[in-house]
């Protein structure tokens, strides 16, 4: 789902959430060639600066509202959003860690993912990514299963655990 309206940006009080633009390019390449950054992605880290190219400029194509840019003065911080809907999604700087923007940012996207047609939010994740399984509990989400080997990546299998946020005052529909 692609809603292409005026541009996105949600505020809260020490980020700025908005649509990717070209400029975002080193600052992303520096997160997604991270090998710690992109421990639990569902991809390798980035071998090279194209392949993060690649990445940002479909992410640009795309010109989601859902799909979004963090940013804290000025400086782009790493992407939340929903690249695949329902299926949300976020990385950090690593020296961005542990200092409550990803909840911050979790908490202002949430309501602007369900004020469009999006019953649900789901998430995968890793069982060993304890953050962010913590994170998403924080924000509401539910654990709805879990499945081992659901991911091959670099020649290692990893388990997912599933979770789900409904939409306030949306019946359920099954699970995700």
């Amino acid at each position: 789902m692609t809603r292409a309206v005026s541009p996105t940006v949600i505020q809260t009080a020490r980020l700025r959430l908005r649509q990717a633009r070209g400029s975002d390019l080193l600052a992303m390449h520096a997160i997604l060639s991270d090998p710690q950054a992109m421990r639990y992605w569902s991809t390798l880290p980035h071998p090279d600066l194209e392949t993060t190219r690649q990445w940002l400029s479909s992410m640009i194509d795309a010109q989601s509202d859902i799909d979004l840019i963090l940013e804290v003065d000025g400086r782009c911080i790493g992407k939340l959003g929903c690249w695949r809907p329902p299926d949300v999604g976020y990385i950090l700087a690593r020296d961005c860690w542990g200092q409550g923007y990803a909840l911050e940012a979790l908490m202002a996207f949430i309501p602007h993912a369900f004020s469009g047609d999006i019953e649900h939010l789901t998430a995968d994740v890793d069982p060993r990514n304890e953050a962010s399984l913590r994170l998403l509990a924080r924000a509401g989400f539910r654990e709805t299963r879990r499945a081992p080997k659901t991911w091959l990546i670099g020649g290692e299998w990893c388990d997912s655990v599933y979770l789900r946020l409904d939409r306030p005052g949306a019946a359920r529909k099954g699970g995700s």
